[in-house]
């Protein structure tokens, strides 16, 4: 599918009274950030129904943005609804035979993906930077959090997992330490975070508007350099290598503004240099090194980090070995619920990627048609972001940086997942109405 071809102002951006919506859009976004604190120290005996809290919170922002007439039902939209609703009927007949899993994987694309535009919709400018800054003040308190996890004992009670068990919330990592999930029920979540922190900071340092002074954004850089390691994460350090990327992209014609990530990676480097002299950081540094080196020689290098994993094993989902059933297994199989359900363990039964999780649980024409419509989603927005570019609006393609590839293949059968795959394609949308004549703070 050619973006060019589509309709670019399908959004229908507007600008109505739109402060109740809002309001459940900052409740969606706050939600996500500590669901996994919920489950797994305040209400831990309702961990269950909590994994799916952000759902009803998704019907009121439907709702509301139907009776404010702020959604359209654009080709992305209609393509995401009618093939869950369509595949559910088929789950049942030729597939697992649960309504209930068939139903909760239908949602994906019939309840949340949807908000992408509502967001979209109903933010500001104003607002997205709003949420980015909020996100930045965040990064010193998690950071704290992820280390003290990193070095205390998987029984201690800052570790503990879903439903307040104490065999504790991280996951393999390396050099005898853990993987450590922050405020989220896993660590994925944690890294997502750092993902998000990672395109707004780099907008922040390299917007020409000041909306940080240096202090604060050396502050935060320092808490995101300490952060970092800690989450022994490669998709975290190749985020911000795309970032990198994204960045000398965006001024490769500005010499000015080509030596100020020039200096700003200077500064990071000696930041680091600094940091390495601390025992903890030295700590973290090393466990990050040895995953980074064994993951790569267990999964081929480069090819089966980057290809395989970011790429989301396309080629491997249509060219299986055990290729999927022409209707697939059934949508909603894929994910640990659906897994949970099925067959009382948790786990992926289908794919650990995201395009073979669809193509397993949908087939190949209507798996496709749905990989399809992401992909065309994502190179969309990425093109409506690098056109703001050039009009001084830099904030979309930050917001890109990360959310394309989100777009493209995140595992949205993980609850976390799904969500941030949801704000950062909501706040790339809506970072696309400003214009740098009525850029403000």
């Amino acid at each position: 599918m050619n973006p060019k071809s589509l309709n670019t102002n399908k959004f229908n951006f507007k600008n109505p009274n739109t402060d109740y919506l809002k309001t459940f859009i900052w409740i969606y976004f706050w939600l996500l950030m500590f669901e996994g604190g919920l489950r797994k120290w305040i209400l831990p005996g309702l961990a269950s129904p909590l994994l799916i809290i952000r759902d009803p919170i998704a019907i009121i922002i439907w709702f509301l943005s139907i009776k404010r007439n702020l959604l359209k039902f654009n080709i992305y939209i209609l393509i995401f609804i009618s093939v869950s609703l369509f595949s559910i009927p088929l789950a049942i007949y030729f597939g697992h035979g649960n309504l209930g899993v068939a139903i909760y994987g239908a949602r994906i694309f019939i309840l949340h993906f949807p908000l992408i535009f509502i967001i979209g919709n109903a933010f500001s400018y104003r607002d997205v930077v709003k949420l980015g800054k909020i996100v930045m003040y965040m990064i010193l308190p998690m950071t704290a959090i992820i280390s003290l996890q990193f070095f205390t004992p998987q029984s201690s009670f800052i570790n503990r997992a879903v439903g307040g068990s104490d065999s504790g919330s991280g996951f393999g990592g390396a050099a005898g330490y853990f993987r450590p999930s922050g405020l989220f029920s896993f660590t994925s979540g944690n890294v997502m975070y750092y993902c998000l922190a990672n395109s707004y900071l780099f907008f922040f340092a390299l917007s020409k508007t000041k909306y940080f002074n240096y202090l604060s954004l050396s502050v935060f850089a320092i808490g995101f350099i300490i952060g970092m390691p800690f989450c022994i994460s490669r998709s975290l350090l190749f985020q911000i290598g795309i970032s990198l990327i994204f960045a000398i992209i965006a001024f490769s014609k500005d010499s000015k503004i080509l030596l100020q990530i020039l200096k700003v990676f200077l500064i990071v480097i000696i930041l680091y240099l600094v940091l390495s002299n601390f025992s903890f950081f030295q700590i973290s540094t090393a466990a990050f090194t040895e995953r980074f080196t064994s993951a790569n020689e267990n999964e081929g290098g480069l090819h089966g980090v980057f290809i395989d994993r970011f790429l989301g094993g396309l080629f491997g989902a249509v060219f299986s070995d055990k290729p999927a059933p022409y209707f697939g297994y059934g949508i909603g199989l894929g994910t640990n619920v659906g897994a949970q359900v099925t067959t009382g363990t948790v786990g992926f039964l289908l794919d650990e990627g995201e395009w073979g999780r669809i193509i397993g649980e949908l087939g190949l024409v209507l798996g496709l048609i749905i990989i399809i419509n992401r992909i065309a989603l994502g190179l969309d927005l990425l093109i409506r972001a690098y056109k703001c570019v050039s009009k001084q609006n830099l904030l979309p393609w930050f917001l890109m940086s990360w959310g394309l590839l989100n777009i493209f293949q995140c595992q949205l059968g993980q609850p976390t997942a799904l969500g941030f795959t949801v704000m950062i394609g909501g706040l790339a949308m809506a970072s696309l109405k400003h214009s740098s004549a009525n850029s403000s703070n």
